[in-house]
């Protein structure tokens, strides 16, 4: 048919892929789990911890995290920051006032982990609502950021869907436990995108959190049915996952700890370090 769009003839012959930075498991060279629905397969790598520490301090990004050098890091992110918005936004955009995209950039990171208000982002840059939504649209469109939203089902009260921030690059981040969990989150991401375009499943990650403030980090969800969810901790403490997890009927959850060598179950949740649990994504 000669009226058929030119895109039509590739449908099916190519797919999207979605880049991700370096995370543990593809620098340590461990094996993936691809199968969902089933337990995630963890396997104990004598060079993780290292590699987790050095993630933290450099961040994901190969020229930095690849060089080792604290110095360099500072230049690369003020370079970064200065092209991202002096260069690709302002070529790329509409946007005037330039230095209230900057105050947002650097103000951010102090954000991250928690539900993002809006409306007090908004009054503390001191621009308009529909400006602040741009702005975030606007970075998240270049990879600055994610967002994440909490998983609503009729059995759990949630909240208002009040997103979740964090960052592409969260060594920027200087509160070490925001900066742990962002880590995680982005594992995650990287881990639901390789599902998607390797396998074609629908996955999404989400939050939870109820109207009597019962919360827990992330749940890892295909075609909107929970597999598995996740409390971050710098270290071993009292959570909500089993609740969740009767509620909700979870296969598996797991708070995942900082610490190093931790590998148990109390109750019906998996307490391990993050050194194992990132070994099972990609």
């Amino acid at each position: 048919d000669i009226y058929k769009k030119s895109g039509d003839s590739l449908m099916g012959r190519y797919h999207q892929y979605t880049l991700h930075p370096f995370s543990l498991a593809e620098i340590a060279k461990t094996k993936v789990s691809n199968q969902p629905w089933q337990k995630l397969k963890f396997t104990q790598n004598d060079k993780a911890v290292e590699i987790i520490e050095d993630l933290i301090k450099f961040g994901p990004f190969p020229e930095p995290f690849l060089k080792q050098d604290t110095t360099h890091w500072r230049r690369w992110q003020s370079e970064k920051t200065d092209r991202l918005i002096k260069e690709e936004i302002r070529d790329l955009t509409v946007i005037k006032d330039l230095s209230s995209l900057q105050i947002l950039v650097e103000f951010i990171p102090s954000k991250i982990g928690s539900l993002l208000s809006i409306n007090n982002l908004r009054e503390d840059l001191e621009v308009a609502h529909k400006t602040l939504v741009n702005y975030l649209r606007i970075l998240e469109l270049f990879y600055f950021h994610f967002r994440i939203y909490p998983y609503t089902k009729n059995n759990i009260r949630s909240l208002k869907k009040m997103a979740k921030l964090y960052l592409w690059d969260w060594s920027v981040i200087e509160e070490e436990g925001a900066k742990f969990e962002n880590l995680i989150a982005s594992h995650l991401l990287k881990y639901a995108h390789f599902l998607q375009n390797s396998q074609g499943f629908a996955t999404k990650i989400s939050y939870l959190r109820d109207n009597e403030g019962r919360e827990v980090d992330f749940i890892f969800t295909i075609d909107d049915k929970p597999w598995f969810a996740i409390e971050v901790k710098t270290r071993e403490e009292k959570s909500h996952l089993d609740y969740f997890k009767k509620k909700l009927n979870i296969p598996f959850v797991y708070q995942v700890v900082k610490k190093t060598k931790i590998d148990y179950f109390k109750d019906e949740t998996r307490v391990i370090s993050a050194d194992k649990f990132l070994t099972a994504f990609v």
